[in-house]
């Protein structure tokens, strides 16, 4: 099963974006991540739409936070990213007359949405800031953004 990655490059990008002077194109954060600039338009709006982000037009214009990112947590931007599937794990419906199949699904169920509850809480502890935090101001490196 291939991984959703919208969480953790989201987090990269409003990283970015709280670290940047000014506003980044949708073409600029396209580059960086080696994705295309359509893509990037369509989810910042998603984030646009929860007030994390403002899109900004004509000369100068892009994206920005609209938000420190101190008041941004990891279970925000994982909502607004529409809540990818944590695990790639889950049941089987092969026989679903099978009461073996029935407690074993029964019981990855519970203990599935037991660690979904779990990290939650987790993310919802997490500021973009602590992520961001032991990494050298934008200033140190010559403002450069990451390499695409």
């Amino acid at each position: 099963m291939r991984q959703d990655s919208r969480l953790s490059r989201m987090l990269h990008v409003l990283i970015h974006l709280g670290r940047y002077d000014g506003a980044m194109t949708s073409e600029m954060i396209a580059g960086m991540l080696g994705a295309n600039p359509v893509v990037i338009r369509r989810t910042l709006a998603g984030l646009r739409d929860e007030g994390y982000v403002v899109s900004v037009k004509g000369h100068g214009g892009g994206w920005r936070l609209s938000r420190p990112l101190e008041e941004l947590t990891l279970l925000d931007i994982y909502h607004a990213v529409g809540e990818p599937s944590i695990f790639a794990v889950g049941p089987a419906y092969d026989m679903p007359g099978c009461q073996i199949e029935q407690a074993v699904n029964a019981t990855l169920k519970d203990v599935f949405n037991e660690a979904e509850e779990l990290l939650r809480t987790r993310f919802a502890d997490v500021t973009l800031a602590d992520v961001a935090e032991g990494f050298p101001d934008p200033g140190q490196h010559g403002g450069k953004q990451c390499a695409s």
